[in-house]
C-alpha cells in the first residue's frame, strides 16, 4: 500500500522508551508510537509503518 510513497521515520529516545513517527510526505500525515527501548529496529519500522498505512486508510487517503 505505501510502496510509492516516499515515508520519513524518526527515532527518539526518551528513558526507556523509543518514540517512533512516521510521516507520509504526500498527504503530510504523521503518527507516532511508543515501544520498549530493547525493541528491534525492523519491529519498530513494521509497526510504525502498520499505524500509518491504517490511518491513511481511515482517512480515505489509500485504499
Amino acid at each position: 500500500m505505501l510502496d510509492n510513497r516516499e515515508i520519513i521515520i524518526e527515532f527518539f529516545p526518551v528513558g526507556n522508551i523509543v518514540r517512533v513517527s512516521a510521516m507520509d510526505t504526500k498527504s503530510l500525515t504523521e503518527i507516532s508510537i511508543q515501544c520498549p527501548s530493547n525493541t528491534p529496529e525492523t519491529i519498530l519500522k513494521r509497526n510504525a509503518l502498520k499505524r500509518l498505512e491504517y490511518v491513511l486508510k481511515k482517512k480515505g487517503l489509500i485504499s
